[in-house]
């Protein structure tokens, strides 16, 4: 609600999520302003450089952490080096880094059985974050495929 000091708004539009994003009029100009300040902080509006908006450049991030050991029927096993691209703002390795090297090593696995014909996605994946793994660190990661 407008206060004593600013005039009363109508609803206003914002480039804060997406463009044409409509900002209530009972949500207060300053709160606007930092949340504003916040998601430019973060550099949500940044233009992905051409070299990085490319079809599967997620892969080269995930992929170059990633060393495999072995590879058999369903089952693989893989060394995971935390590496700087990966590390969030406190030095240990990114729940969303986590979360992808889950994905694309339960994927891996589920080609080892599925041809290549065949279109794969996870349906589901739950993780239980503990601890973050500190920069330079290695990870032994098992992978093994439960057929039900």
């Amino acid at each position: 609600m407008a206060t004593n000091d600013e005039p009363p708004r109508t609803s206003t539009t914002v480039d804060l999520i997406s463009t044409g994003t409509t900002i209530s009029k009972d949500f207060p100009s300053e709160s606007l302003k930092l949340l504003t300040l916040f998601y430019n902080g973060t550099g949500v509006f940044q233009i992905i450089k051409p070299e990085h908006n490319i079809k599967d450049s997620f892969s080269n991030l995930i992929g170059g952490v990633l060393k495999v050991i072995t590879i058999e029927r369903g089952k693989i096993s893989c060394l995971l080096t935390v590496k700087p691209p990966t590390l969030n703002g406190y030095g240990g390795m990114h729940g969303g880094a986590v979360g992808a090297v889950a994905e694309r090593l339960a994927l891996a696995c589920a080609r080892t059985v599925v041809g290549k014909d065949k279109n794969l996605f996870l349906g589901e994946l739950s993780i239980s974050y503990l601890s973050a793994s500190p920069r330079n660190v290695s990870l032994l990661c098992f992978v093994i495929l439960i057929l039900f």
